[in-house]
């Protein structure tokens, strides 16, 4: 069975509700055949990299920058991980409450390192989760999943 790799740092009600959006989306019923697990940032390890056929990264964008919880994920997976999963998808969201260009550029080029190939554009979101937001997460969590299940 396909898996699918939520990795996120979810520190605030603003992000949780946004993670929670995109596990809806990754877990819809219409997505068929996909396990769908979801690790912290801190807990995530270089097994669970492996053992997925695709990914969803989550982070708060602090100070410009993804967070340090996402950045230690990829310090610890980015070799182990290298040239084993090279052209696997990936998908994205970042949510911050200023610029968040910065977090997109460390996303691009970490994930472009790896190799990975993103299925969607990062998904940028800023200020209090609406519904608008609630509905991309969604839309983003789901089309990651059914890129695995194919």
């Amino acid at each position: 069975m396909p898996r699918l790799l939520i990795v996120h740092h979810t520190p605030s009600p603003a992000m949780q509700e946004l993670f929670e959006a995109v596990v809806e989306g990754a877990t819809d019923p219409d997505i068929e055949g996909v396990e769908v697990l979801r690790r912290p940032a801190l807990s995530a390890t270089a097994s669970d990299v492996l053992a997925a056929d695709g990914y969803l990264l989550g982070t708060p964008v602090n100070i410009g920058y993804i967070s340090g919880a996402l950045k230690h994920f990829f310090d610890t997976v980015y070799y182990p991980c290298l040239d084993a999963t090279r052209g696997r998808p990936f998908g994205a969201y970042v949510h911050g409450n200023l610029g968040v260009e910065g977090a997109v550029k460390a996303l691009r080029d970490i994930t472009g390192g790896l190799g990975w190939r993103a299925v969607a554009p990062t998904l940028t979101l800023t200020g209090a989760p609406d519904g608008d937001a609630r509905l991309r997460c969604r839309e983003l969590g789901a089309t990651v999943a059914a890129t695995v299940m194919v």
